[in-house]
């Protein structure tokens, strides 16, 4: 009796169950691979086990990887080549990295290439909708990130694979981009981006790269390009008849380089090729390497740091385009260009904003006298649209987009009005007629405070932008910052000449009452001036103004620029941004309204439409803006 309990009681264990799992443990059994630990897929498991090569795997990987190909090479079944070629590309990844071998991980590249197979007949092709597809891309770009090195090695080059030999072909006209050379190219596959509120990439085939344009003689101090600006690329090594090649001795391909502003996808036989780009870790390289966060104190200080000439005041992210309008992104004080890393990290993912729009950043010496610091901005611009050939050669840089945050917003304001002597007249009681001064001295006043509206800039965007001045720009605050900035040479020369000229003007003359601080104090006469003085009519104008409250108010603020100071009648708009501080650049609503005002402008420029709900502003309400009516038509 008890031996036949025994064998009702082991008749009851199933040699098969079924459990129930997680969600995420459900996922996670489905989608398991090469790519997240040092095991491989259930197809590849499947594969293994029908060539009796499990146990083999265990003992002699190297061994099972070869008995694989060969019985692929002999057609055994030959009806399931999809999953065996993915066989091989994962088992080729998991061997690389346990050996640290490039050669390796090249062949799980090719393999991974193979599976895909982008140039065979679509019904060749697997599955896109296989989970597979997507791994054998990434096992593709993975591996090719580890065989080609950091920089990665972008030249013709011949490899001695595990299983024989490969060439590369590669052209050097890839290199040139926009008449520059492409060096230095690194990796981002295995970067992660911190610093940045969004992350960009466009998924596809190849190895997402970040290069560096080499300047040409000449270039240097001009208008141009940033020579530590990355350029997303994509490198692409593609092979004909890829899954006869790889199981050949001998395999031959190209290797292909593409920008992602040259490009969007390769053709292979008719069939499109989407090339991967990683954007926001090429800018997030180039703003880790080359910003000096110190040099935000450095050149508000030091009133002469860019006048040796050996850094950019304008700087363009990319080269100049015809048909794309400039948007010119103008800082505040104490600031720099990286500070607008988010709002274009942002706008650029957008490819209409890509289409019609490219991004300018001008930088100087935030503790300059803010009328000499709008001089170098109005004669960078006009600089650049010379060397660009002019309106006449590309009406598009005739339609300038001026966004200026803070002191930037009062710079930009200076290349859109009319002054007259309005500027001059608040600020000093003598006509500038009267005074005895040098040819020179007297032409740099003019240009200085009678500025009038530079035709090319149709829009302007003022940001957290103190129009009446800062509260915190107190006398006593301007005083004691003012002392420790230096002025440039010009700018003291001149001051010496006025007061020369007319004693009675020492006190309104003195370095810290001109520096920047002091001319944003609501005591400010130049600000007094200046805020009276509306945005010319046809200049389009825009104000988005942070408040850390839930609204405007007479008492609302955004910690350094009072709401009631940065609120003006005479722009087209106006959105208080809700529960945002001074440095709203990086904030969703601020960049949403400055997207909206692009926009607008491709509806008024193009024959293009956006899409309608890109421009609606109650979407802009219900993330958190607020308008406000204004003096001017609503736009």
């Amino acid at each position: 009796m008890s031996g036949l309990a025994v064998l009702m009681a082991l008749s009851a264990c199933s040699p098969i169950s079924v459990h129930r799992l997680s969600l995420v443990d459900a996922y996670r059994e489905r989608t398991r691979s090469a790519l997240e630990a040092d095991h491989f897929s259930a197809s590849t498991h499947t594969v293994l086990q029908r060539q009796n090569l499990l146990s083999v795997w265990k003992k002699q990987p190297e061994q099972a990887l070869a008995s694989l190909r060969t019985a692929t090479q002999a057609g055994f079944y030959t009806s399931d080549l999809s999953s065996q070629m993915f066989a091989l590309a994962e088992l080729s990844y998991l061997l690389a990295r346990r050996r640290h071998d490039p050669a390796q991980f090249m062949m799980a590249a090719l393999y991974a290439y193979a599976y895909l197979s982008p140039d065979a007949p679509e019904g060749e092709r697997p599955n896109p909708y296989d989970v597979h597809f997507r791994q054998a891309c990434d096992l593709y770009m993975l591996a090719l990130t580890e065989a080609l090195g950091s920089p990665a090695r972008v030249n013709s080059q011949v490899w001695t694979l595990p299983v024989g030999r490969l060439e590369l072909q590669a052209n050097p006209d890839d290199l040139n981009w926009h008449g520059h050379t492409l060096t230095d190219f690194r990796p981002t596959a295995r970067f992660e981006v911190s610093g940045l509120n969004n992350i960009y990439s466009t998924s596809g085939l190849g190895e997402p790269l970040a290069a560096i344009p080499r300047m040409n003689p000449g270039e240097t101090h001009s208008f141009q390009i940033s020579d530590k600006m990355r350029v997303p690329v994509s490198l692409f090594i593609e092979l004909d008849h890829s899954r006869e090649q790889v199981l050949s001795d001998h395999m031959s391909g190209r290797l292909i380089l593409t920008a992602n502003d040259n490009a969007t996808e390769r053709r292979e036989d008719s069939h499109q090729v989407a090339l991967q780009y990683d954007p926001t870790t090429a800018r997030a390289i180039s703003l880790s390497e080359s910003v000096d966060w110190s040099a935000e104190y450095a050149s508000f200080l030091n009133g002469r740091y860019f006048d040796d000439h050996k850094r950019l005041q304008l700087a363009a992210i990319e080269p100049h385009k015809k048909g794309r309008m400039p948007v010119v992104l103008v800082y505040g004080t104490a600031s720099s260009a990286g500070r607008w890393a988010n709002m274009v990290n942002d706008l650029l993912a957008d490819p209409e904003i890509r289409k019609h729009f490219e991004f300018w950043v001008f930088s100087y010496g935030t503790g300059n006298p803010i009328p000499y610091s709008a001089i170098q901005l109005r004669q960078s611009l006009q600089e650049a649209i010379h060397n660009l050939g002019g309106v006449q050669a590309d009406p598009a840089l005739g339609h300038i987009t001026l966004i200026g945050h803070s002191q930037g917003g009062l710079l930009s304001k200076m290349l859109v009005i009319n002054a007259e002597n309005h500027l001059w007249d608040g600020m000093v009681s003598v006509p500038l007629d009267h005074l005895n001064l040098a040819p020179e001295t007297r032409s740099l006043l003019k240009e200085a405070l009678f500025p009038s509206v530079m035709p090319e800039v149709k829009t302007v965007v003022f940001i957290s932008t103190p129009q009446h001045g800062s509260y915190l720009a107190t006398l006593s605050v301007s005083r004691f910052l003012g002392r420790m900035i230096t002025l440039p040479f010009t700018v003291t020369h001149v001051l010496n000449q006025l007061i020369q000229a007319d004693d009675a003007l020492r006190l309104d003359m003195s370095p810290w009452r001109v520096a920047s601080v002091y001319g944003m104090s609501p005591q400010s006469s130049f600000i007094q001036s200046l805020s009276a003085i509306e945005v010319a009519p046809e200049v389009e104008a825009h104000s988005i103004i942070p408040v850390t409250g839930n609204g405007p108010s007479s008492t609302a603020s955004d910690g350094v620029v009072d709401y009631e100071s940065a609120h003006v009648p005479y722009v087209n708009s106006e959105l208080v941004v809700k529960h945002s501080e001074h440095s709203t650049q990086s904030n969703p609503v601020t960049i949403a309204e400055v997207r909206r005002i692009l926009f607008q402008q491709i509806l008024e420029t193009s024959s293009d439409a956006p899409p309608s709900g890109d421009m609606t502003k109650k979407n802009i309400v219900r993330i958190g803006g607020e308008y406000v009516s204004t003096g001017r038509s609503w736009k």
